[in-house]
């Protein structure tokens, strides 16, 4: 790995070799669109690769677009703070755009079986160069694009619901050597979610054509609390492959029905 040395013609342009926000794995969708506004902010640590230690603030807002089968999402690590090998620093990280469409959803069908059709949803992103400190490999000098679809199935148990996800994608990005990256995105999701508490589990990543630390997968653990719209969250994720870092993240999550009023 060659986090914490300075950026150089010979440094692939990939997650295994920057920092963790330079290019990380999406979160994926559970195959639905949003009905209200979601307002999201968080602190993230990251840990576990010696000499690289980032700690960040996060933020994430989702708008329903006058309807509730198409969202608006916006993301981006608002600030990083960072200690390396060759020093410290902090900075800006890249803004990520979606557009989010629900395409399939049971309640369009008037059938005795209709509870039985899966929702599906299609997602358009981009992320843009905004992120600096390319010569330290914190983020990319360049943008990225992806788009995913993700299928997903509720089955109620008594007082929970248990819904599992399955998500497939394509992503790409600008290399400094003239070459665009194009990489496989997946996803696949399980989450049991009570009245006042929800469990998720996530498996997730994306591989590119390069094979130079471009393959980069984790596990994700979300658990989260649902009081009056309010969300607090703790998410746990594990790099498996090409991302050779721990995240801690800590966060709260408000919801407001903007569609009602």
């Amino acid at each position: 790995m060659a986090v914490g040395r300075l950026a150089s013609a010979a440094v692939p342009v990939s997650p295994a070799y920057f920092g963790p926000n330079a290019f990380p794995i999406i979160d994926m969708s559970d195959g639905l669109t949003y009905d209200h506004l979601r307002l999201e902010v968080a602190a993230d640590g990251y840990f576990g690769y010696k000499g690289d230690r980032t700690a960040d603030l996060f933020a994430r807002v989702h708008v329903p677009l006058f309807t509730r089968w198409a969202n608006l999402s916006v993301w981006m690590p608002i600030y990083e703070w960072y200690s390396q090998t060759d020093g410290t620093g902090s900075g800006a990280g890249d803004v990520y755009i979606s557009t989010d469409v629900q395409v399939l959803h049971n309640e369009w069908f008037k059938t005795p079986n209709a509870k039985y059709i899966p929702q599906m949803t299609v997602r358009l992103g981009m992320k843009t160069a905004s992120g600096g400190q390319y010569e330290r490999q914190r983020h990319y000098d360049c943008p990225g694009y992806f788009f995913d679809l993700t299928m997903g199935q509720s089955i109620p148990i008594r007082e929970v619901s248990l819904r599992f996800a399955g998500s497939v994608g394509f992503l790409c990005w600008q290399t400094d050597n003239a070459q665009q990256n194009d990489a496989v995105m997946y996803g696949l999701q399980a989450q049991l979610r009570h009245e006042y508490v929800s469990l998720a589990a996530t498996w997730s990543g994306y591989f590119g054509w390069q094979k130079k630390g471009d393959c980069p997968m984790s596990i994700k653990a979300r658990l989260a609390g649902h009081a009056k719209g309010f969300e607090p969250y703790v998410q746990y994720q594990y790099g498996i492959r090409d991302f050779p870092f721990h995240q801690v993240r800590v966060g709260l999550v408000y919801n407001l029905n903007i569609l009602k009023k």
